[in-house]
Formats: C-alpha cells, structure tokens, sequence
C-alpha cells in the first residue's frame, strides 16, 4: 500500500489512518525514542503517569516501557491502530490502549504527571500554509486539544511536545544535521521575564501584516517526517 496520501487534507481523516494502519506495522515520526531519550530523561521520571497523545503505531511507548517507564496510557482516535497496538503489546502491563478523540479526553482531571505528543499537533496543522498564522478553525482546534491537556494534567504537570515546527519559546532540539524540537510546559508555572517579554513582542507583531510563508508538499513523508539523524 502506498501510505503517502495525495492530499495533506487526509492527515486529518480518521478513515485515512484506519486503513493504513490495516497494514503498515510501525511508522515513526521525527525520529524514534533513541534520538531525544536524553531529553525526555531530564523532564520524565520513569514512576510518573503518562499519557500518549495520538499514539499511533509508533515504538515510542514501547520503547520507553523498555526504558523502564512503568505507566504509560496511549490514546488514538483510530480504533484500529488501538486495537492492533493492544494486541501487539498485550503482555506489557504498563502499557494500556484506548480509543479516545483528543478534542474529549475521558480522563477525570488531574490524573497524569506527563502528556506526551509526538507529532499528532503537527498532523492538526497539515492544511495551514503558515505555521505563525493559522486559520480560526485550526486554532480552535489547537484550543480544544490543549484544554483537554490541561485539564487531565496535575498541578506541576507537564505537556511535551516533539514537532517539527521551531515555535518562539524556550525549547530543546536534537538531530545532529536536521533538527527537530522538543517543547516542555508546566502547568501553572509562570512565565520567566524573557519568556513573558517574548510574548509581549509577539502580540505586538501580530498587530502587523505578517510576512507570508508557505510550505510546498514534499514528494515523500521520509523528506521530513522520518529523518533518522
């Protein structure tokens, strides 16, 4: 099956991912876990609770269960990656598998210590032209997920983000030729001074017509999404 759709719309459509994930095994966005491992050792104790925002087939979970991360929760919104995901794993007991929409997590609040996402945001952002100005509709999207994050995370608990995108606040990033990021959040953490007069100088820019920037659609997902550096 040739997995690279014919359009980046697709990205976002739930019966695109249930057929492909039929028959692809695995598939690793930005890099597996060997690659920023000594970044998520620096913000993730291996006794917290985690939760994996759209999994997908990704070894990631398994790897850090290798690692010795002893509660991991992944969630998809395509019953058939979970289903086959539960099943691959089934004698992992750490691991658990559910079907579950980003937008409406089913979690009580407060219950993870981690909120882990790999790629799923980027996946949100495949139709914008301009990462620094997205539409109403993918920033209410944005809005939603991030919520829904916060909500389910513990006071002091924190979101990390590995994406492409190189976002205006503090992050780490890894690759030794070809960069990727790694972006951690804490709830109720104050803004540092320079973070918070970044935000400032940001708002105002916004106030300005921005400089367009457009993205063209690679020729292959392994150009950007599965660079092995």
């Amino acid at each position: 099956m040739e997995y690279f759709p014919d359009s980046n719309a697709k990205y976002k459509d739930v019966n695109y991912w249930n057929e492909r994930y039929r028959t692809e095994e695995s598939f690793e966005w930005f890099g597996d876990f060997t690659k920023f491992k000594h970044l998520l050792k620096q913000h993730v104790g291996t006794e917290e609770n985690i939760l994996m925002l759209g999994c997908g087939n990704s070894a990631l979970s398994y790897d850090m269960y290798q690692a010795g991360y002893t509660s991991i929760t992944n969630v998809d919104y395509s019953s058939v990656c979970v289903e086959s995901m539960a099943e691959r794993h089934k004698d992992c007991a750490q691991l658990s598998w559910l079907c579950m929409d980003a937008r409406r997590l089913a979690f009580p609040d407060g219950v993870f210590d981690v909120v882990l996402e790999k790629g799923t945001l980027d996946a949100m952002l495949v139709e914008e032209s301009d990462p620094w100005k997205v539409s109403e509709n993918a920033a209410r999207l944005l809005h939603q997920v991030l919520l829904e994050v916060s909500c389910v995370l513990k006071p002091g608990g924190r979101f990390i983000s590995v994406t492409f995108y190189n976002w205006s606040i503090k992050h780490y990033h890894y690759g030794s030729s070809f960069h990727y990021f790694l972006y951690v959040l804490t709830k109720g953490e104050e803004l540092s001074p320079e973070d918070a007069a970044l935000e400032r100088r940001l708002l105002k820019e916004a106030e300005a017509p921005p400089t367009e920037v457009k993205f063209q659609q690679a020729d292959s997902e392994d150009v950007l999404n599965n660079i092995g550096l």
